[in-house]
């Protein structure tokens, strides 16, 4: 007992190099075969046998833990003897590969009972347990198990047995089922291949582009008061090509929206008048282009009076000669269209 246990220490301190394979942690079930020498005190000194079941799992990659419990009996022609044990074992793992030996140390409670003519004893008392053992992998799922153990125990009922301390000796086999298969190793993925250079055919050559031709712009018309009304008159004079041609590229372009048509007079007559007259003059030239076929709401007539005007020294005496000066500011504007001169 004293050497396995010197051992144990021994390779506890060296742990870091041992069992350095990946574990399974599954429990495990471990039904169990034994076969048991018993202390010659309890008068008898066959060797019998007996069975058990464990439950154990690795718990780190030195250490696996079984609990469970085992039953013996050992008898001659006068005494019959019963154990049972149920208690725990620490397993110290030298490897974690196919062969597995270890080291064991428990503890736990030992039932003992004997029988014989004229006398009867049992009970429980407590024991710990040292032993070796080796288990071999049979599949991902089975392992064999061989160990062999001593146990000593403290008897509770030295007065009935007649002695306070016993040693039985124990070798087991047991058939370990896990649960669960054990992790898959990782394996790291193969790097991919680098993909064989392709060969690139030239980019073909882009084709010319030729130059967006400069934007055009345009001017506003501005249709004279003598080119389409009379003195003092908003009746239009026909004909009006130059009407007739701003219908027409209206009408080519349906995109053209919110035209001003804008009238102004000269300063002769009284402010009011002069701004009815001039938008009678706006509205007849939108009344104008709307006959041509232009939509009408894409016409906008205003008339504006006396503002805005061209000339402003015209001072001459005769009124005829001072309607004559005065003619610039008599017109008609149309803005926000695409019809005027074009100006390169």
């Amino acid at each position: 007992m004293k050497k396995i246990a010197l051992a144990a220490a021994l390779l506890c301190s060296a742990g870091s190099t041992l069992a350095q394979e990946v574990i399974n942690p599954s429990w495990y079930i471990a039904p169990t075969v034994v076969g048991i020498k018993t202390d010659h005190d309890f008068g008898v000194g066959e060797k019998d046998w007996g069975g058990g079941l464990k439950f154990g799992k690795a718990v780190h990659p030195l250490w696996d833990i079984q609990i469970g419990a085992t039953h013996a009996r050992a008898e001659n022609s006068l005494t019959n003897y019963r154990q049972t044990l149920v208690g725990v074992d620490a397993l110290l793992m030298l490897s974690r590969q196919q062969i597995r030996p270890f080291l064991l140390v428990g503890a736990g409670g030992e039932r003992d009972r004997v029988s014989r003519p004229g006398f009867h004893a049992s009970g429980w008392s407590p024991y710990y347990t040292a032993g070796l053992g080796v288990q071999a992998s049979l599949n991902d799922r089975w392992s064999a198990q061989l160990d062999a153990r001593a146990v000593k125990s403290n008897l509770r009922h030295d007065d009935e047995f007649g002695f306070s301390k016993a040693l039985t000796k124990y070798v087991g086999f047991s058939l370990i089922y896990a649960f669960n298969p054990p992790p898959a190793p990782y394996v790291a993925p193969a790097p991919a291949p680098e993909p064989a250079p392709v060969a690139q055919a030239p980019a073909p050559a882009p084709e010319p582009v030729a130059p967006p031709p400069p934007p055009a712009r345009f001017e506003k018309v501005t249709l004279s008061a003598t080119e389409l009304f009379a003195f003092d008159s908003a009746t239009l004079s026909m004909p009006q090509p130059k009407l007739d041609d701003i219908a027409a590229a209206l009408q080519a372009d349906p995109s053209i929206t919110d035209v001003d048509i804008v009238g102004y007079t000269d300063r002769l007559g009284s402010t009011k008048y002069n701004q009815k007259l001039s938008q009678r003059r706006a509205d007849a030239v939108r009344q104008y282009l709307v006959s041509k076929g232009v939509d009408a709401k894409r016409l906008q007539a205003h008339g504006k009076g006396e503002s805005n005007p061209v000339v402003t020294d015209c001072k001459q005496k005769k009124k005829s000669a001072l309607i004559a000066c005065l003619a610039p500011n008599r017109r008609v504007e149309v803005e926000q269209i695409t019809v005027e001169r074009r100006v390169q």
